[in-house]
């Protein structure tokens, strides 16, 4: 009897034990499946259209079953913190009876994927693209900020041989423990010149492969202003060359091959200091140049007069100064000349320059008996400056610049842009240039945008032509490297670039994200209180 007793017990506890065992597993299996509560489960057809329709930018997890996608939500979990406000990330289970029909619809189906798992991006309120990049919390970020932009750098497998350093803690790490010289190109991921310089640079590190470092570490964000102070980073790309952690150079060749690096790593030298450029008036030149002083009296002794306008670091005068001066050797110094050619630094003569106006550079004025007559914008060659004085003829009327024009865009420039951002909670700010054909392109999609929110106080859509008076050097300050660059600012301080779409849906989608994010943080406070 006894030992029946001690059987039945033992029965018992093995039956406990087999219980307790179950309600671990299915406790670890939920523990396992746990998804973010920023992680929108949807599981009906009306509930997944209605996501499409108030979300612009969606990141669909689609699973096999409740486990087959793990560790994707486990990733996505932390993404979906990241990418808070500006894109959402869905779950749909295939492996339930409401997910399944779900899955059917928009036929999907993860069970002919690897692991049981498949990822979609909708934009704007449809299918985009099937996300194919790396899947890791920097890739699946760097889409969500910006999906229709380029992979990041170390995404490019010819890029295997370059060293990708993410923080300040493994650049040190890599500087204290290699021994081999280190050559690390600091850069930011929207600056042209470093894409341009980054397939030199894999080349050059996959044909240096096993001499030397080439590592590349993008330090654009705040993070990093330290560093970048430090190593004198004062633009992008900046190249620094390590010997035994020990920062010795820079290189400077931003027109190199993939050999002038290998060339220079063999034999690595300082920059040579760069000739100073001599200054316009200082160089064998027949064009007459005034100052503030000679301007009055140049005129009363030149009865017909072309005066160019020009700033020494512009582009578009530099350019024309050759043919500026070429016709200056033939009508400066002729006997019967109908007119003579003059220039001013507006830049240093600014008392001139403000009295006619000057905003651009450059700008050609004619002059006749001391007064002036006319602007000519189209006078920019050596033939047409000459056929111009022999003939002096009112130019064609000026096409409306886009100030002029009526619109939502507020246009700002170095005096009044602090103080008109600080007022508004979000800014999208398009840093152009007049004759940019990419910025006249988006200028018309701009300008819609804008009038759609212009009844948002919050909200501005500003503009700012970098080549007006100080503008330039306000641009050069803002990180505008090339036209059109858009910044998004919160009270007047930067945030980020925009590099989305640059149609009106990319503008509108890009500040609807923004709004939405602003609600989301409203409701959310009220149901806290």
């Amino acid at each position: 009897m006894a030992s029946w007793t001690r059987y039945r017990r033992r029965m018992r506890e093995e039956k406990m034990f087999t219980l307790l065992l179950l309600l671990v597993c299915l406790l670890s299996l939920l523990e396992a499946v746990k998804v973010s509560p920023l992680i929108e489960k949807v599981s009906d057809h009306k509930d997944f259209k209605k996501l499409l329709r108030t979300r612009t930018n969606v990141l669909v997890l689609y699973t096999k079953t409740a486990t087959s996608g793990e560790s994707h939500l486990k990733l996505l979990s932390s993404v979906a913190q990241t990418v808070k406000g500006q894109g959402t990330i869905a779950w749909v289970n295939c492996g339930d009876s409401e997910g399944r029909k779900l899955c059917k619809k928009v036929k999907v189906d993860p069970s002919s994927k690897h692991g049981g798992a498949e990822l979609m991006h909708y934009k704007d309120g449809t299918f985009h693209t099937e996300y194919n990049r790396p899947a890791t919390f920097k890739s699946m970020v760097a889409f969500l900020k910006d999906p229709s932009g380029p992979p990041l750098w170390e995404e490019n497998p010819e890029a295997k041989d370059v060293i990708h350093v993410e923080t300040e803690k493994d650049f040190r790490k890599l500087l204290k423990k290699e021994e081999r010289p280190i050559l690390m190109m600091f850069y930011a991921p929207w600056c042209g010149v470093c894409k341009r310089m980054q397939p030199i640079f894999q080349q050059a590190a996959t044909e240096t492969k096993g001499k030397y470092i080439l590592a590349g570490m993008n330090v654009h964000p705040a993070d990093f202003d330290g560093l970048k102070q430090e190593f004198n980073v004062k633009g992008y790309p900046t190249f620094c060359y390590f010997e035994k952690g020990k920062f010795l150079h820079h290189y400077e060749n931003y027109g190199a091959t993939a050999k002038d690096i290998a060339d220079w790593l063999k034999n690595p030298q300082p920059p040579q200091p760069k000739t100073p450029e001599v200054p316009w008036p200082e160089t064998d030149s027949a064009v007459f140049h005034l100052t503030d002083e000679s301007f009055d009296a140049f005129l009363e002794k030149h009865p017909a007069a072309l005066i160019m306008f020009y700033a020494p670091w512009c582009g578009h005068c530099k350019k024309m100064k050759p043919e500026y001066d070429e016709a200056a050797e033939i009508l400066n110094k002729a006997a019967d000349s109908p007119g003579v050619l003059a220039a001013v630094d507006a830049t240093v003569h600014k008392a001139v320059g403000d009295r006619f106006k000057i905003s651009g550079f450059p700008t050609v004025k004619y002059f006749e008996n001391g007064e002036e007559k006319f602007t000519l914008p189209q006078l920019r060659t050596k033939d047409k400056i000459i056929e111009f004085l022999h003939n002096p003829q009112a130019p064609p009327p000026p096409e409306q610049s886009w100030e002029e024009k009526p619109s939502s865009v507020s246009h700002l420039g170095s005096e009044d842009f602090r103080e008109a951002l600080k007022k508004k909670k979000h800014a999208l700010v398009m840093f152009y240039a007049p004759w940019c054909p990419h910025c006249k392109s988006a200028i018309p999609h701009f300008t819609t945008a804008a009038e759609l929110f212009k009844e948002d106080r919050k909200i501005a859509y500003a503009a700012v032509d970098c080549t007006k008076g100080q503008n330039h050097e306000l641009c050069k300050q803002e990180g505008v490297e090339g036209y059109p660059t858009f910044n998004h600012y919160n009270y007047g301080k930067f945030v980020e670039k925009y590099n989305g779409d640059r149609g009106e849906v990319g503008f509108t989608g890009f500040m609807r994200s923004l709004r939405g994010r602003d609600q989301e943080k409203v409701v959310k406070r009220k149901e806290e209180l």
